[in-house]
């Protein structure tokens, strides 16, 4: 395998988009340069990160391709690079024509329109899941057939002919996973988990509400609620140490990677209720840990989960998770051999071993961008 020297282009980095990119950085064969912009205002970002990496590359010569994700429109960072510019992949973590919006939102396809012809400009386009990449295309068809006239549908064949998927890696400490029963035997209680970022496109209403529903049963659980808070907190957050004042051990964000590692070596339970995901780093490193998954019925979490599992692990509606969650929570150790496969499942998503495939693609998108250029 040829030896690399990749620009990593991320114009949003904080949440899992940092991560993505620190993670690949860290384990690598190749040589990889992380340029990132903060992690606010992401619909400036869309517009205007390409003028702010252009002017930050020292030498575009110096690299053998140029990495980037979603928030960077490619045709302005190539057309303002020119001919120097190597050949580009591009990375969607989420994209703006499907994402679910507030309520009173309006969707601006102007962003996602930028999406699409960036796909269009790449040299190869990844997703991070399957469903990820189904989604973006039916969404991308949808748009398409709105145009009045002149109607590209050329352009779509053109992306999904370069297109692959690229599972994002964890970022995992052996040395914790191994001790996770250890620390869970310390609790007196199954430890439920959740850490996703605290917005609407989590889902956290039925979260709770399912929670309320098993406490006012007298069903004993602790709860950990961890995940990135931004300036406006969903209304299903607020009074929530009241409501769980005798279960809630940990409430908010997690600043030291050892602190999160030590909550998730104690959970029992990761419950995702999302509307908008992916991938799935957070649920996959609580899994990892050797937490047991509960998991809608849609989104990328089905392809995630081994075939043989599905049945204890994806749920169907809200009442369905109330049920299994309970059966969890009244006898945790009915579940320990399943808890363990699941955990060596995730463990594969490690970035020690995502890496590698990481590295094998973009290695056939530089060769492969070369010859077209």
């Amino acid at each position: 395998m040829k030896f690399l020297k990749i620009l990593f282009l991320e114009p949003f980095y904080g949440g899992s988009h940092k991560a993505v990119a620190d993670g690949f950085a860290a384990c690598s064969r190749h040589q990889v340069d992380i340029l990132s912009l903060a992690p606010r205002f992401w619909k400036w970002r869309m517009r205007g990160s390409a003028l702010a990496f252009i002017r930050q590359v020292k030498n575009l010569t110096d690299y053998d391709l140029v990495f980037a994700t979603d928030m960077v429109d490619v045709t302005d960072f190539k057309a303002l690079a020119g001919p120097q510019c190597p050949p580009v992949a591009f990375y969607f973590h989420e994209n703006q024509l499907s994402y679910p919006l507030e309520p009173g939102e309006k969707r601006d396809f102007h962003l996602g329109f930028t999406n699409i012809i960036s796909a269009l400009a790449a040299d190869q386009v990844f997703f991070n899941s399957k469903f990820h990449r189904d989604d973006f295309f039916s969404a991308a068809k949808s748009l398409i057939r709105k145009m009045p006239d002149l109607r590209p549908g050329w352009v779509l064949d053109n992306i999904r002919s370069k297109t692959g998927v690229l599972y994002p890696g964890i970022e995992l400490d052996p040395k914790v996973v191994v001790s996770s029963e250890q620390e869970k035997s310390r609790l007196d209680r199954p430890l439920v988990i959740w850490n996703h970022r605290w917005e609407y496109d989590k889902n956290p209403k039925t979260f709770f509400t399912v929670l309320e529903r098993l406490k006012r049963r007298g069903i004993l659980f602790y709860l950990a609620v961890m995940g990135e808070q931004y300036d406006s907190v969903p209304e299903a957050f607020k009074g929530i140490d009241k409501r769980f004042d005798a279960e809630l051990l940990v409430c908010g964000y997690q600043e030291q990677v050892a602190d999160y590692r030590k909550w998730l070596a104690q959970g029992r339970v990761v419950i995702s209720t999302a509307i908008q995901e992916n991938f799935g780093i957070s649920v996959m490193e609580a899994v990892a840990h050797a937490c047991f998954p509960l998991l809608p019925n849609r989104l990328s979490y089905p392809e995630l989960i081994p075939e043989r599992l599905k049945s204890d692990v994806i749920y169907h509606d809200d009442a369905d998770l109330e049920a299994k969650l309970e059966r969890i929570l009244v006898k945790p150790d009915a579940y320990q051999d399943k808890t363990v496969a699941l955990a060596a499942h995730a463990e594969r998503f490690s970035w020690v071993h995502m890496a590698q495939k990481w590295d094998e693609m973009l290695c056939q998108t530089g060769e492969s961008g070369r010859r077209r250029h």
